[in-house]
């Protein structure tokens, strides 16, 4: 079909609804992507917008549907944090490239200082957003409570803190993936098996030393004696390997719950004359494509899916916007382990 050449004035929504033959109500609510059209109506007016060339005027629906066409991604994060983690640069990645792909604009906002929050405040109930998609993971974010004042769709990655009643979560398993990784260990003949952490005040980080826990069957003292806290972070995670090797100068496989801080450990372990996986045997948690195949040696990892996560996080949050029935709930992802040579 031929686009049609114009002239003269450009082509209005009546002059599509006359072509296609129906009103102008139903043509308005096929280009607004309402469900409340037969597919004979949507076909015509789509092949009447493509014979007349039209191009909807976006200040003039944004003032009518009180829709901006942009989604807020809010990170309660130090800036450092995100851009020095390579985790963070592919949330934000995927983000991005999920909500082109549904033609939405992005809007990325750093929410650390009590500052930040206030302008996030401002900014979120100002409508200049439709919609948001939060990662808020520490106990103690602010986050979750301004989102509950704001007549705004969310739908947060992972499991926020506080009740969870009407929230929309898009999460992985990460005590499944705990226990993969530390049964894996097992099956490998391993007897002394620590665990590099994350910062306990995310449940993250919680659910995997719950899944390393679960698969040893560890005591408190155990928990004492073989974890340590590496904060997500390269530095952390070699000083926590550090910290282990002199408290417990016999273990042979270590579970940490980011390949970051598996780098760094795997350089504590480099450091400390311990081969890999001969000595010591590793796992890590993510399976960044940038990390977990360039360490030395190449990183086994719970693998999961970063940019699945993010697009199932876009796709709920679309449906909400369109304002479909949804029950909020927490969806829960899988993890896999991915086989390199540390374990």
């Amino acid at each position: 079909m031929s686009v049609q050449s114009h002239s003269g004035p450009r082509p209005t929504l009546e002059d599509v609804a006359a072509r296609a033959g129906v009103s102008r109500a139903t043509a308005s609510r096929v280009l607004n992507a309402s469900p409340r059209v037969s597919p004979e109506a949507h076909e015509a007016v789509t092949a009447a917008v493509i014979a007349l060339g039209y191009q909807p005027n976006q200040a003039a629906r944004a003032l009518v549907t009180r829709r901006t066409g942009a989604v807020a991604v809010v990170f309660s994060e130090p800036e450092p944090k995100i851009f020095d983690d390579p985790h963070f640069a592919w949330l934000i990645r995927s983000a991005a490239r999920s909500l082109a792909d549904a033609d939405v604009q992005m809007v990325l906002l750093l929410v650390h200082s009590p500052e930040d929050m206030a302008r996030a405040e401002r900014f979120l109930a100002g409508g200049h957003v439709d919609g948001a998609l939060m990662f808020a993971p520490h106990k103690g974010d602010q986050l979750p409570a301004l989102a509950r004042k704001l007549s705004l769709p969310v739908v947060y990655a992972g499991r926020p803190w506080g009740p969870l009643r009407g929230m929309h979560l898009v999460d992985h398993d990460n005590e499944g993936g705990g226990v993969l990784a530390t049964e894996h260990l097992i099956s490998l003949g391993r007897k002394r098996i620590a665990h590099v952490t994350g910062p306990l005040d995310e449940h993250s980080a919680m659910d995997r030393l719950a899944g390393w826990r679960s698969a040893t069957g560890a005591s408190d003292a155990d928990v004492e004696l073989l974890t340590e806290d590496g904060g997500f972070s390269r530095e952390g995670g070699k000083n926590a390997m550090a910290a282990l090797l002199r408290r417990v100068p016999d273990l042979d496989a270590v579970f940490i719950a980011s390949d970051l801080m598996a780098a760094g450990a795997l350089d504590a372990l480099h450091e400390a004359g311990k081969r890999v996986p001969e000595d010591v045997a590793v796992v890590g948690f993510d399976d960044h494509p940038m990390i977990a195949p360039h360490t030395v040696p190449p990183l086994t990892s719970v693998q999961q899916d970063t940019t699945n996560q993010v697009r199932h996080m876009v796709t709920h949050l679309l449906r909400l916007l369109r304002e479909e029935p949804i029950k909020a709930k927490r969806e829960v992802l899988p993890t896999v382990l991915v086989r390199r040579e540390s374990a």
